[in-house]
């Protein structure tokens, strides 16, 4: 997974350098610019306790991999068996319980409630916002498990649900790889990234996830509770950034081990991660961030063109029987896939995938929602909630049915050997499949291509966000910050890999999700108190219009025409319907509004 907080589509940042203000599109400031007063909204930038707790602990752990490796491997296996087996279920609960808790919050009336003033209004078009969300989902995750899950679970099939290699087996594999990757995913993503948006835009506060809580703890969030809760923030993103690089690292390795023959193996995959790390630290620190824009966009790009590819080259047809087959299945089986556990067997297998996956998603929470907050200024309630539930999975779904379902057409039907491929080393399986189709040189390399820039450009923006979260919610961390959490990430993803591999960054993130994912169930009620308190508000204000009954044509009969005053007379103004609550001006669709075409905001913090 990864997430580009720098895209190649902003070039005038939405404050002005220097101290910066944010501005309404007519150009005046929204929050105030005190000489010597810090803005709230940028936060002040200094090193407190979360900043050397969070280091100073990292760098234990790191020692810990290191020096006591065994040790290491088996306290995590321990502490993932325990976790899993008493608490797996509340993955399932929590993550289906934001998805109907957002759905709620889409069809209610604060579902018109704008993230930022009701004047503001989205800094980019629908179509160019839609492409920043697929930029989003553009991950290393789309070439590690684009065949790799689909063909594993064609030949062990989830739960038992179908004899394994058969087209039974074929339906489930995707079917359960559209829940590992969709709307659960995206839910956690959104509640954060609404939240994230709502508390900086509308309510002015630092963009730290302490300050989400603001309504449930008051000022307690300045204090030890709120530290304790930055502090776990920041742990769940090094983690899961740190399992993004040992993936990118496996995927990198295997593409240039099969291209140019270089030895697949730890070593390698070591100097690769250092490799990359030197690089996105550089761009971190020097500003050459203009480069990684440009990489984002081209990383969209040929992600497209590869994907296009495979559909005319590979089985259309069979692709496009087994898409809507799986969707169907996907659709019927929702409510059980979302709350089967472990009650009779199959923790293992949950462990490997679904348990996985689901921390996976709440380690990358406070990133990815930092990412849709920065673009999604001015969007409704409503309109954010949509686009990022749909939009991501469809580009998911259509992705692995692709790649997927062409790899399981190959074992299936040409008496192709992928899976066992897959299952001797997981990297081999993206590189396997396209083996078996025309220009496979040119888009194996273009498939390593992908997978390090995905690489790059999610470490750049992860090196900013821990930054950010450590200095106070400071826009601008000073070098120095920069410098360490990103040598920090590489030197925690080396670690992990030497220390057991993909088994050693899979147990390490559901054990440390753990924390986090009280702290997302905890942030949804605070939410949902803040959106009641601000709306009883607006109402007792009269901000809000409340619309009258109807005035029964009955109850007074129309009196005699005598002067042009009658008809004013026969109407009372409060029995007409209130004009606002019509067609509320903040309701009407964002490409009307100049800015959407005129202003081009930096999503780069």
């Amino acid at each position: 997974m990864s997430s580009h907080l720098g895209t190649g589509a902003e070039a005038t940042p939405v404050t002005p350098p220097g101290r910066g203000r944010h501005t309404t599109p007519d150009g005046s400031p929204d929050t105030p610019d005190t000489p010597g007063t810090p803005d709230p909204v940028r936060g002040s930038g200094r090193l407190g306790s979360v900043f050397w707790a969070s280091v100073g602990v990292a760098a234990i752990f790191v020692a810990w991999a290191t020096v006591f490796t065994g040790n290491l491997n088996r306290v995590t296996s321990a502490s993932l068996n325990w976790v899993t087996s008493t608490f797996g279920w509340a993955f399932l609960v929590v993550t289906l319980g934001i998805l109907l808790f957002l759905v709620v919050l889409a069809f209610s009336p604060v579902g018109n409630l704008r993230l930022g003033k009701e004047s503001d209004r989205p800094e980019f078009t629908t179509p160019a916002w839609f492409a920043m969300l697929l930029g989003a989902v553009m991950g290393i995750g789309l070439i590690s498990y684009g065949v790799a899950e689909p063909i594993s679970h064609l030949t062990a099939p989830p739960h038992g649900l179908a004899e394994p290699n058969t087209p039974e087996a074929a339906v489930r594999a995707l079917q359960y790889s559209y829940f590992d990757w969709g709307l659960h995913a995206w839910a956690v993503f959104a509640v954060f990234g609404l939240a994230i948006a709502y508390s900086t835009y509308r309510k002015g506060r630092r963009p730290l996830v302490s300050q989400l809580f603001v309504p449930l703890l008051g000022d307690r969030v300045n204090g030890p509770v709120g530290k304790v809760i930055d502090v776990l923030a920041v742990f769940a993103t090094l983690f899961g950034t740190a399992t993004s690089l040992g993936l990118g690292a496996l995927q990198i390795n295997n593409g240039m081990g099969r291209l140019f023959g270089v030895p697949v193996n730890s070593v390698a995959q070591v100097v690769i991660i250092a490799a990359v790390t030197a690089v996105f630290t550089l761009s971190a620190v020097t500003g050459i961030n203009k480069g990684i824009k440009a990489l984002s966009f081209t990383s969209g790009f040929l992600a497209i063109a590869m994907l296009l590819f495979m559909l005319v080259v590979g089985p259309t047809v069979f692709i496009a029987n087994l898409y809507t087959e799986s969707i169907g299945l996907w659709a019927t089986d929702f409510v059980r896939m979302s709350l089967q556990g472990t009650a009779f067997g199959g923790l293992e297998w949950m462990q490997w995938w679904t348990y996985f996956m689901l921390a996976w998603w709440v380690s990358w929470g406070a990133f990815v929602g930092i990412f849709l907050a920065r673009i999604s200024r001015g969007r409704t309630i409503r309109g954010f909630i949509l686009g990022v539930l749909t939009v991501p999975s469809v580009a998911f779904f259509t992705w692995f049915t692709v790649f997927g379902g062409s790899a399981i057409h190959v074992d299936l039907n040409r008496g192709g050997d992928i899976a066992e491929q897959t299952a001797a080393d997981f990297g081999n399986a993206f590189f396997a499949t396209l083996e078996h189709f025309p220009l496979a040189t040119v888009t194996s390399g273009a498939a390593v291509l992908l997978a390090l820039i995905f690489f790059v450009t999610s470490a750049d923006s992860n090196t900013y966000v821990l930054g950010s979260m450590t200095s106070d919610g400071s826009l601008n961390p000073t070098r120095p910050v920069l410098v360490l959490w990103g040598v920090l990430t590489g030197v925690t993803a080396v670690a992990l890999m030497l220390a057991d591999g993909l088994n050693a960054l899979q147990n390490t993130v559901i054990v440390t999700s753990l924390p986090f994912l009280v702290i997302i169930a905890a942030l949804a009620v605070s939410f949902w108190k803040e959106l009641r308190a601000d709306r009883e508000a607006d109402l007792a204000a009269g901000r809000l219009a409340v619309p009258h009954p109807p005035a029964r044509a009955e109850a007074t009969p129309p009196a005699p025409h005598t002067g042009p005053t009658d008809s004013a007379a026969q109407a009372h103004p409060t029995d007409q319907a209130d004009p606002a609550a019509q067609a509320d001006p903040t309701d009407q669709a964002a490409q009307a509004d100049p800015t959407d075409r005129k202003e081009k905001t930096d999503v780069t913090p």
